[in-house]
């Protein structure tokens, strides 16, 4: 399902009244048109599933690849930026920094197909928890893998900048399956790695 840009525009010219401003001064005559088009980007995500996205950033190597029966070998990509907005308040979730970790079983993916993943996963109205539930999700399915984990910290503005007002607490979410979820030795080399 893609963006209803027009009734984006609508709403958001009546929400602009709503809050007393006037959508026709020089200053806020585009901006239905840019928060529509804002939103479009921001929210690709909504458009796709989970399958779809695992379809989409399905790019696995296997040739020549060998990969012994009992690996516990951690793949790790750490430091993926990335926002989303919150489904309760539609505010910002920001500075947020995505790992991604799992052990490969016959296929590896590519790299930079981890950071995609994490960041189409964020272009919906999410919590910080699904985000990571959803990126493990897709990993399992695109690496065939049951040992994934995603670990996501980020910034909430419904905390920031309303509410509480607490400028600098920070929310780390973690989502353990397979192997990371009963192996305590595995987990805890996880999180050395982390660091």
């Amino acid at each position: 399902m893609s963006i209803d840009r027009k009734k984006v525009e609508e709403h958001i010219r009546g929400l602009l009244v709503a809050i007393g401003e006037n959508p026709d001064r020089e200053g806020l005559k585009e901006t239905p048109s840019r928060v529509a088009q804002m939103y479009q980007e921001v929210f690709e995500g909504i458009s796709y599933t989970n399958d779809e996205i695992a379809e989409m950033f399905n790019k696995t190597f296997e040739e020549d690849l060998v990969i012994p029966k009992d690996n516990k070998e951690i793949v790790l990509v750490k430091d993926i930026d990335i926002f989303s907005y919150c489904e309760h308040h539609m505010a910002l979730m920001y500075n947020m920094k995505v790992a991604v970790a799992y052990i490969p079983n016959d296929k590896i993916l590519g790299l930079s197909k981890i950071a995609r993943i994490a960041d189409m996963v964020g272009k919906r109205l999410q919590l910080q928890e699904r985000i990571g539930s959803d990126i493990a999700e897709i990993m399992q399915k695109i690496t065939d893998s049951e040992d994934v984990a995603v670990i996501v910290e980020g910034q909430h503005a419904c905390m920031t900048t309303r509410g509480i007002k607490n400028t600098g607490s920070r929310t780390t979410t973690t989502t353990l399956r397979g192997a990371f979820k009963t192996d305590t030795n595995l987990t805890n080399r996880l999180m050395m790695l982390y660091k």
